[in-house]
């Protein structure tokens, strides 16, 4: 795990290892344009060594961009990376605050917004991950895209919630502030704080954000989609349910899924992908991707694909 502030043009990791999909700027590193998402480590809960193994199966493919969270399998996902990632590594690992584990409630998470929630999960991340230092945190908001709305005491003004990750940052505890699930006039107003990343729900089937995408293109932030293939929740658009999508796949000799995310890559220069996936042949076809080229017939009908929300609160 690293916390260094360094940079490196290389195609290549440190260990020789071509990056997946190119390389990216996050948090002034230069990563891979795609990287893992470690939520689904959640479904090797029982099967530890399955899950360090499949982390570092990432690793050493060239991944150097792993996305987590405290909230992830109650720290279980974190502990994983942990023991996962060895000294020598150069990883930039990603995590999320704004959300605590809710195991007994109706849903497995809830909302945690209030400046000293914010400040506990960074500690409980550093404690999970084993580190002094968190390259990027991404504040959750709970204003847009699918899941969770805030209320009551949980509706907590964006200005207080970067001020205590700004005083996080200052001790030197986290290295980036990045957003999740915010709104264009969020995304704005938190500009000066000095935004890195922005995960928000997006894909073909789910392209509500184009604005904020453009403002991140030009303001140098990185676009980190996540439900990049849709369909995380039942009244979401599905990625591998759109005709246009198969019959790219078909013509090049790939799946659906891989279509969706190799879209991604080429829809922007700022998108990096943190596919998720349990299982080992998954995460390599999701590595693969970079290697799909789409020609302006396919991306022009790919791009024809109508929108369909992806906002779906669920509480």
């Amino acid at each position: 795990m690293t916390s260094s502030g360094t940079s490196s043009s290389s195609r290549a990791t440190n260990a020789g290892t071509p990056r997946p999909g190119g390389t990216g700027p996050l948090a002034g590193r230069t990563v891979a344009r795609i990287g893992y998402g470690a939520m689904q480590l959640e479904r090797l809960h029982s099967d530890r060594t399955a899950a360090v193994g499949l982390v570092r199966r990432a690793v050493d493919r060239g991944v150097d961009h792993l996305d987590t969270a405290q909230f992830y399998g109650d720290g279980f996902v974190n502990e994983v990376i942990r023991e996962a990632l060895r000294p020598t590594d150069d990883v930039v690992v990603v995590s999320k605050v704004g959300a605590d584990s809710d195991p007994g409630g109706p849903l497995p998470l809830r909302p945690a917004q209030r400046p000293e929630e914010l400040r506990a999960s960074v500690e409980d991340n550093l404690k999970s991950l084993g580190t002094d230092r968190i390259a990027v945190v991404n504040l959750r908001r709970l204003d847009t895209g699918p899941g969770l709305r805030a209320e009551g005491d949980q509706v907590v003004d964006l200005d207080d919630q970067l001020a205590e990750l700004t005083r996080l940052r200052e001790e030197g505890k986290i290295g980036a502030i990045g957003l999740s699930s915010v709104t264009l006039d969020g995304l704005r107003r938190a500009l000066p704080a000095g935004i890195v990343c922005v995960q928000n729900a997006y894909s073909v089937v789910s392209r509500d954000d184009e604005d904020m995408l453009r403002l991140c293109t030009a303001e140098g932030i990185a676009w980190v989609p996540y439900f990049p293939l849709g369909g995380a929740f039942p009244a979401m658009p599905k990625v591998a349910d759109e005709p246009a999508v198969h019959t790219v796949a078909e013509a090049l000799g790939v799946t659906p899924a891989q279509v969706g995310l190799a879209w991604l890559l080429h829809h922007a220069p700022n998108v990096l992908l943190i596919p998720g996936t349990a299982d080992p042949g998954h995460l390599d076809a999701n590595l693969a991707v970079g290697g799909i080229a789409l020609d302006e017939s396919s991306l022009a009908a790919l791009d024809a694909v109508r929108s369909r929300s992806a906002d779906v609160p669920l509480g």
